[in-house]
């Protein structure tokens, strides 16, 4: 094989190797549709000429054959008014054109087995046509599902990407990060401004109700003693909260104590501003 018939080769796989790769099936398979349909209009042309052609000759067929008639009437004419020779010259006028009527009528009758063929033809291209653009339809549509299938595994092979998943627990870290500072900061705030003791109240605020939930739930489990009657925790939660009498006496001692010395802090003041008065 000489150098110029492999650069041949070689130009003309790289051509059809192109001309595939830009192929669109899609687009190819309307452009099919269209060109049959295009076909579809000239046949149909060419039946419609062909179906005219077939009754112009036999309108011509009719016509030869009502003339011969004529020919022969008038023939008939002849023959009652004695003129024999006249009458031969009508019987070869109608010769001539029974002659050309037989003519027409094979050319007609020929016609009209062409015209009812074409017809057939017709009609089997028309059902290849409307088959076709059914198929193009199922196949666009195939296309398309099959475009979307690969549109979805080339999605999940991107998500099976590790590196995809390392940013995600990136990600997590550094806002775990940021909300641990957060906390932080909002620890030192409190520190600094006085609320870490409110802090603490709140806190337990918080769990007083859930050690409440536990003891009842030790109790339901016989874990713990049961809850005692309305009457007695009453009686219970009173004397807890009721102080008892020397308390009481003590109490009372104390701030009768503390009016005494308020009371002579005062008369002290007044005795002062009288001698600062004196002077």
């Amino acid at each position: 094989m000489g150098i110029f018939s492999r650069l041949a080769q070689l130009l003309k796989s790289n051509l059809n190797d192109l001309i595939s790769r830009s192929e669109d099936p899609e687009k190819m398979l309307n452009q099919i549709v269209l060109d049959m349909n295009t076909q579809l209009v000239e046949a149909k042309k060419h039946v419609a000429a062909s179906i005219a052609d077939e009754k112009r000759l036999y309108k011509q067929y009719e016509a030869e054959a009502a003339t011969a008639t004529e020919w022969e009437r008038r023939a008939m004419i002849a023959v009652r008014a004695g003129n024999e020779e006249l009458a031969k010259e009508a019987l070869a006028r109608k010769r001539e054109h029974d002659e050309l009527q037989n003519t027409l009528k094979d050319q007609w009758e020929k016609q009209r087995k062409s015209v009812e063929q074409l017809k057939q033809a017709l009609r089997l291209l028309n059902d290849k046509i409307e088959e076709a653009k059914r198929k193009k339809n199922v196949l666009v549509a195939r296309k398309k599902r099959a475009e979307a299938q690969k549109a979805i595994h080339e999605t999940m092979h991107g998500l099976r990407d590790q590196s995809a998943f390392e940013t995600f627990n990136r990600m997590e870290q550094k806002i775990d990060q940021i909300e641990a500072e957060a906390e932080a900061q909002s620890e030192l705030g409190e520190e600094y401004t006085g609320d870490a003791l409110a802090s603490q109240f709140s806190k337990l605020e918080r769990t007083a109700g859930a050690e409440d939930d536990l003891s009842a739930l030790k109790r339901k489990m016989g874990i713990a003693a049961p809850e005692p009657p309305p009457a007695q925790a009453e009686a219970v939660k009173a004397r807890v909260q009721a102080p008892t009498a020397p308390q009481a006496e003590a109490r009372v001692r104390s701030e009768e104590d503390e009016l005494a010395a308020a009371l002579e802090e005062i008369e002290d003041e007044q005795q002062q501003a009288v001698r600062k008065q004196g002077r």
